[in-house]
């Protein structure tokens, strides 16, 4: 019996992948499940589909993933076509997605509510909330230059209001190409500017048809507009990202055409003729009223009789004039008064006077001053004796002149027990009249020993 043949792991690899590629019923997949480890990378993107029973690894690489109109979520069901095929470093099988929609909802109207969702979030659909003027001179048109919205336009403006300048952007407004035609026919209204306001819009279609106007790019860039935007895209019932950005919404061209264009041009007339009969009904009472005004000023007393306007301001001099005289007259006497007391104290008779006393004031002093010297040099003397009396009674030497010594150690240590003291030591024996060198023979048997 021959020995068997061992494949290697990628061999047999290898050959399971070539018979999911071959597999006729496995190149085209459809298939419908709900997303699961789902997080959005920046290049490919991989997870997992997952129903009630099994899961299966799904990997949407970057191309396919770029072509979704929708972004998936964690949790979301949906329906995907792709092949199935084994991935050989994991040995795991995989579907490769090709094409993804929600599942129930179509991906275009999923997309549209998550846009909606974030550009809401932002505060972008409340921002616009400008006014359209009055009276508008120039107004730019992004349309299809050969639909009828423009000419729905045009016929509404010649007929309410001739004298507006109608300036047209003509854009695609249907087709991949249309978002990035739309955004840039807005970048050129904002760089030419001088427009009162901006009409956008395009008749009826399917959502497909209305994409264009649902891409965040044109959305952002509406918010990024000056004047004031109406929005006219659809039919009534179709509702677009740009009709929330915009300032107004119109359900027609035509609606869109009005809103810019308030009042037709003979209303607007006659409103003005109205306004200028009010002005000169106004003007006329203001200057009856200020005729008015100028009599009774020119027969007020004030120019009739102009003296009388400096009666008081005559009698208030006069009555401060006296005042200054009278508080004059007052300091001057002070100050002879003042002038005279000074005199008599600078007299030779009273000078003579002050100083004799204040030499008999010194005298007195200088034998105060010699007083209180020498009874404070008595009290300090005897605190000093005291001190001193007090100071003796402490000496150690008073001690020793009472019959006692005490024993030092050669360094200076003050032998106070017996067991301070060993045989042949030599010691100090301090005594009043002086220190006598001793050396210990044997110590004297204490109460310690004699207890034993």
């Amino acid at each position: 019996m021959s020995e068997p043949e061992y494949l290697s792991v990628s061999s047999l690899t290898t050959y399971l992948r070539r018979k999911f590629d071959l597999d006729p019923y496995l190149t085209r997949v459809f298939l419908t499940g709900e997303l699961s480890n789902f997080r959005l990378r920046p290049g490919h993107q991989y997870f997992s589909l997952k129903d009630d029973q099994a899961k299966i690894s799904a990997v949407m690489f970057k191309g396919a993933f770029a072509k979704l109109k929708f972004r998936p979520e964690e949790g979301m069901k949906v329906r995907v076509v792709g092949h199935v095929t084994l991935y050989n470093a994991s040995g795991q099988y995989q579907i490769v997605i090709e094409s993804m929609e929600p599942d129930g909802v179509g991906a275009l109207y999923q997309a549209l509510e998550q846009l909606k969702t974030k550009l809401a979030a932002e505060g972008l659909f409340s921002r616009n909330q400008r006014p359209l003027p009055r009276f508008p001179r120039r107004v730019a048109v992004i349309t299809s230059p050969s639909g009828a919205v423009i000419q729905d336009i045009r016929t509404t403006v010649a007929r309410r209001y001739p004298i507006l300048q109608l300036v047209l952007f003509p854009a695609v407004v249907q087709g991949t190409a249309a978002a990035g035609d739309l955004v840039r026919q807005l970048r050129r209204v904002r760089e030419m500017g001088g427009f009162d306001a901006l009409i956008i819009g395009r008749g009826g279609g399917s959502i497909e048809d209305l994409w264009p106007f649902n891409e965040e790019t044109v959305a952002r860039e509406l918010v990024a507009m000056p004047m004031p935007i109406v929005s006219s895209v659809g039919h009534e019932t179709d509702t677009t990202i740009a009709d929330f950005i915009a300032d107004h919404r119109a359900a027609t061209p035509t609606a869109a055409a009005e809103l810019v264009t308030p009042v037709p041009l003979v209303d607007a007339l006659a409103r003005l003729e109205e306004d200028r009969l009010r002005i000169v009904t106004a003007t006329k009472a203001l200057l009856s009223g200020q005729d008015a005004r100028l009599k009774r000023v020119r027969a007020s007393v004030v120019l009739t009789q102009p003296a009388r306007l400096y009666d008081q301001y005559v009698q208030q001099v006069d009555q401060l004039s006296g005042r200054l005289v009278a508080s004059t007259q007052q300091l001057l006497a002070d100050r002879r008064h003042r002038l005279a007391m000074a005199n008599a104290l600078l007299a030779p008779q009273a000078l003579t006077t002050r100083v004799a006393t204040a030499a008999q004031q010194l005298s007195q002093d200088q034998v105060r001053l010699g007083r209180a010297i020498r009874a404070a040099v008595a009290t300090d003397r005897q605190r000093v004796a005291q001190a001193a009396a007090a100071l003796d009674h402490l000496s150690p030497l008073k001690i020793l002149g009472r019959g006692y010594s005490y024993a030092t150690a050669p360094d200076g240590t003050m032998l106070k027990h017996r067991r301070d003291f060993t045989v042949g030591q030599k010691a100090q024996l301090h005594l009043q009249d002086g220190v006598v060198p001793v050396q210990v023979l044997a110590p004297q048997q204490g109460k310690e020993d004699n207890n034993g």
